[in-house]
């Protein structure tokens, strides 16, 4: 048995107001009691003063398969199969170090990370897609998952239940990395995505589709999808959030990750600016809109887009609470239980990690400062375990 005290603590949900310490056994929490309890006899305690104790981060929208860098998505195409194993362990592990124990990869290339969940070490807890359902020639084309027509959609799902998939993972407009696509467009129609809802529900599979346009957005509540990435409500004319959609993502209990955490200072690459440019957004009018989704009570997720391009590196949950909160106007408490247990939920995970409490995966962050003055510590972590193994943080 080992524990891990600190005198500021976060459970997932609230704050604990006498901190906490946390006893873990064989990879699970076995007991959380006051930061002054004393320790079961013969119990060594890693403590950490001035930290914050609170479960490991959940990013709810990663691609594991790209690097991080100017090419990300547009290279994996040409990595051997070696390379671009290469580039997903390496990924993992930079996750890792940052804190951040669990992630749901929503961008597959050809059943590559799907195909790895099995494996053992010292990796994050991953709930996989497989390739994103997408249109032909539509987003993402090129890992694979590109389908149209009723009788093919529900096909491509039940493929991905069958390959073990934790969630389904479908591209309802167009992207800004895929040149030719059009994000303001639907890829799909409403009864097509109907379709992809209805056969993952019938497999007990969640479906979160991606959507920009608004028009798109509207379609996946209408289909009753189970979250949406980006939600960005893009129309020719700009962002805009009707009323009615920000009431029905709320009464439908839809999901949001719009994929904030950007890191300060760092530009997306110049022809992913220009497409924002085209479509009429900017990363600031994209925060404004997250800040009108907060207040209309729409749930939202602090998943990242990780490893998109350099200002979306792998590991920066941080960043999007970071950015929730200074920017969006989230409280600290609820920004943390977007990317904890509100997370874990959204990945199937709810009843195993993003929780302090006994019988969970031992997944745990103590991160630098008082959480509850500033939730920027969490860009400094101290301690990280992974289900009761200790990873070396990020320096």
């Amino acid at each position: 048995m080992h524990g891990y005290r600190a005198g500021t603590a976060f459970d997932g949900e609230r704050f604990l107001r006498d901190g906490a310490l946390v006893l873990v056994e064989g990879g699970r929490i076995v007991g959380v009691e006051p930061a002054t309890a004393p320790a079961p006899e013969g119990c060594a305690v890693t403590d950490v003063p001035g930290g914050t104790l609170l479960p490991g981060l959940v990013d709810t929208h990663v691609h594991l398969c790209a690097d991080g860098g100017p090419r990300a998505l547009d290279q994996v195409p040409e990595l051997d199969a070696a390379r671009l194993d290469a580039v997903v362990t390496a990924a993992e592990q930079a996750t890792l170090r940052a804190g951040v124990t669990t992630v749901r990869d929503l961008g597959d290339h050809h059943w590559t990370v799907l195909d790895r969940t099995g494996r053992d070490g010292a990796r994050p807890t991953v709930v996989a897609a497989g390739p994103p359902i997408t249109s032909p020639g539509g987003h993402c084309w090129s890992m694979g998952g590109e389908t149209s027509g009723v009788a093919a959609l529900r096909r491509a799902v039940r493929e991905r239940a069958e390959r073990g998939a934790g969630v389904v993972k479908v591209m309802a407009s167009g992207g800004l990395l895929t040149p030719g696509t059009d994000l303001t467009a639907c890829q799909f129609t409403v009864a097509e995505l109907r379709a992809v809802v209805d056969e993952a529900h019938r497999s007990g599979l969640p479906v979160t589709a991606h959507a920009h346009g608004l028009a798109a957005v509207e379609r996946c509540v209408a289909a009753g999808v189970d979250g949406i990435e980006h939600c960005s409500c893009l129309t020719p004319a700009g962002v805009r959030l009707p009323p009615g959609l920000a009431a029905a993502l709320v009464a439908g209990g839809t999901a949001v990750c719009p994929t904030v955490g950007f890191l300060p200072g760092v530009d997306p690459p110049p022809h992913v600016q220009a497409r924002m440019v085209a479509a009429g957004t900017t990363v600031e009018a994209h925060l404004a809109h997250v800040a009108d989704l907060h207040r209309a009570g729409v749930t939202l997720l602090a998943g990242t887009d990780a490893g998109i391009g350099p200002a979306k590196p792998h590991g920066q949950v941080a960043y999007a609470v970071a950015d929730l909160v200074g920017a969006c106007g989230v409280p600290p408490a609820e920004a943390l239980t977007a990317a904890t247990s509100r997370a874990a939920r959204a990945c199937g995970l709810g009843g195993r990690t993003g929780r302090l409490v006994a019988g969970h995966d031992a997944d745990l962050l103590v991160a630098d400062g008082d959480l509850t003055a500033d939730v920027t510590g969490l860009q400094r972590p101290r301690v990280v375990v992974a289900r009761g193994r200790e990873v070396a943080p990020a320096a």
